[in-house]
């Protein structure tokens, strides 16, 4: 086979990742694969493969129905459909020009080893492109093509949010925003605002420590990013450190900290003795790389948190952060592949999970201490749900009203009475979280 360079190469990249990612892989690992083993995509190429790759899965559903009607019968090779979806993504989503993008389709095709595609390529493209009109999401009566989502997700958001699902799900499969929290310990937000303007760099403060940029950029593009004065995070994260409430001198664990980013969010508001825990030694070896960027220091444990046994002293803890692991069905446009790859019977496991975490970590809470219980999932049954459960059984425990929230308020997140918490939907403005503070009590 001959090497693959250019247009040609990214778009065989791209169907291998999309055709990975739709088979069960994590799409961030496999772009990581893609960059440490690659040799033939130089850095702009690899940046071309991410974007089509996002586009594609974020798109899926309606990709897919479009591929279907354009079909007379269906292709035996997937290769060759995850090409001709990454290309029908181009040709609605991307600034390269159609008739590139449909003949280095063609010659991708024969590269991979698929030369008797080549005329089926070329005729399903340019049979798109003769009435793209036909093909728009309107003319499609399948919910799945219409909103990008697999129908029990379409069916379960309409029946937990019957006056939001749209809008929520319509926000879901848009191109996030990027926002940035300073690290106050250099800083207020508006004097690193200042710094954005002098590089050219359109943005606009929020509240605190958070600033929206206008337009996404690398992050070593940022101002003094090297020297930690700033991170990427989404505006519903950041409410994390705000909700916990910690102060100076407590002493705080971060339950599932990896990679990081709330951790270091607390450490920059409050000088704490910092517990951060994760039972993925690897993935702790970002938080490490966080804490060292940003100048921050805290112990960290590779551990099973719903284990304490193996890694409690006995000494309990003022404030504890349980970032639960859920469906991450808030956070799909930051991680598309979730969306194809998720099933509903998956929800009653992690709420299993979250259930054990949260029994098992609440005897490691002092008395008078919070536990802010928190998740980037939409769903109740990994939420409200598992708090109200939670409290039925746990006679020293109460949950709290949530400070005035900055963001959304709880009367708006329908479904979720203020008692317990305040979820979130994905909007213009940030992803969808759930939060619930509780309190022991003697």
């Amino acid at each position: 086979m001959v090497a693959m360079t250019g247009m040609v190469a990214v778009q065989a990249s791209s169907a291998d990742v999309v055709g990975r990612a739709l088979a069960g892989e994590n799409l961030d690992r496999v772009l990581d694969q893609l960059t440490s083993a690659s040799t033939s995509l130089g850095p702009n190429e690899r940046s071309a493969v991410h974007s089509i790759a996002f586009d594609t899965l974020r798109h899926y559903g309606l990709l897919s129905a479009q591929l279907d009607t354009l079909l007379t019968q269906p292709i035996s090779d997937a290769a060759v459909r995850h090409l001709l979806l990454i290309a029908l993504a181009q040709l609605q989503f991307s600034k390269a020009a159609a008739h590139a993008i449909v003949d280095h389709a063609v010659s991708a095709a024969e590269q991979m080893g698929y030369s008797r595609a080549k005329s089926l390529v070329n005729a399903v493209l340019r049979n798109f492109l003769r009435a793209p009109e036909k093909f728009s999401r309107q003319r499609f009566k399948l919910e799945v093509a219409r909103y990008d989502f697999p129908r029990w997700w379409i069916k379960r958001m309409k029946l937990e949010y019957p006056n939001r699902w749209e809008p929520a799900l319509l926000s879901a499969r848009e191109r996030p925003p990027m926002w940035l929290r300073v690290n106050q310990r250099y800083g207020t937000a508006v004097e690193y605002l200042t710094k954005l303007v002098d590089a050219g760099l359109p943005a606009e403060w929020h509240s605190g420590q958070a600033i929206r940029l206008e337009k996404p950029v690398p992050v070593h593009d940022l101002p003094c990013f090297r020297e930690g004065h700033v991170s990427v995070q989404d505006l519903g994260a950041q409410q994390s450190a705000i909700l916990l409430g910690a102060e100076s001198g407590m002493r705080v664990l971060d339950a599932c900290a990896a990679p990081g980013g709330k951790a270091c969010h607390l450490l920059e508001c409050a000088n704490l003795d910092l517990l951060a825990l994760d039972s993925d030694a690897r993935r702790l070896t970002r938080v490490a790389d966080n804490l060292e960027r940003l100048g921050l220091r805290a112990h960290l444990k590779a551990a099973d948190a719903a284990r304490p046994a193996d890694w409690w002293d006995g000494n309990t803890f003022d404030r504890i952060l349980l970032d639960v692991p859920c469906s991450g069905s808030g956070v799909v446009r930051r991680h598309p592949d979730i969306k194809w790859g998720r099933r509903e019977a998956d929800l009653a496991r992690f709420a299993q999970q979250q259930s054990q975490l949260l029994d098992a970590l609440w005897n490691c809470l002092g008395n008078g201490g919070r536990l802010l219980y928190a998740t980037c999932s939409v769903f109740s049954i990994e939420n409200s749900g598992i708090v109200e459960q939670f409290l039925r059984k746990t006679p020293n425990a109460r949950a709290l009203a949530l400070p005035d929230f900055p963001l959304v308020p709880v009367a708006a997140n329908a479904g979720v009475p203020a008692s317990l918490g305040c979820q979130l939907l994905p909007d213009h403005a940030h992803d969808g979280f759930y939060y619930a503070l509780l309190e022991k009590v003697e």
